[in-house]
């Protein structure tokens, strides 16, 4: 039975992808250092002369297809991520210039991760299929038997150092959204979770 809260779900999960594109276009345009994996796809993105959204999605894919020897299942929130979030991340980069004050920057930096906070609580609390990098680490954690935390960090050093190495962006931001996100979406998750009946 479908339940009678899907229509607000599916609503809720469109526009928490939405904020997460802006909120990676923020943080590139604010140019202090960029989220975990978007430091692999900004160093990607040099290398291959392709846009940052299309990389987004083109890894996004290639994760999802990793998730096949794991054997999770992918729902449409999966999907919609795989999608919407590079989308709208170069939709909103082609739009916007970058601010050259440093005052700008650094609030960008900080709305960026506010954002950010607000649209993973959205997208998870619609309980509609995990993002493909979190499904990978979902997947990873369930298949080794290890804990998450050691699984989520081990990923997320891999690929800081290989976009690094690639040329992408880590600063200050990095660091600080590394360590706040957690505390920030925590409060926001309960508040946004939508019963699915």
């Amino acid at each position: 039975m479908v339940g009678r809260r899907l229509p607000r779900r599916v609503v809720q999960l469109f526009l928490g992808l939405a904020l997460y594109g802006v909120s990676i276009a923020a943080l590139v345009l604010a140019d202090l250092g960029v989220m975990p994996w978007d430091v692999l796809h900004q160093g990607l993105a040099r290398q291959l002369g392709w846009s940052l959204g299309t990389v987004i999605i083109v890894v996004g894919v290639l994760v999802l297809l990793a998730w096949i020897p794991l054997r999770e299942r992918p729902g449409l929130g999966t999907v919609s991520n795989v999608i919407v979030v590079g989308l709208v991340a170069d939709a909103v980069l082609a739009v916007v210039d970058p601010p050259s004050s440093l005052a700008v920057r650094i609030a960008l930096a900080a709305g960026g991760i506010a954002c950010n906070a607000v649209a993973t609580a959205a997208y998870v609390g619609v309980r509609l299929g995990p993002g493909p990098r979190d499904g990978l680490m979902t997947g990873l954690v369930r298949r080794t038997g290890r804990k998450v935390g050691p699984v989520r960090t081990t990923i997320e050093v891999l690929v800081v150092v290989s976009g690094w190495l690639l040329g992408g962006t880590v600063g200050v931001v990095t660091v600080v959204y590394a360590l706040a996100i957690g505390p920030l979406v925590q409060p926001l998750l309960p508040r946004l979770t939508v019963d699915a009946r």
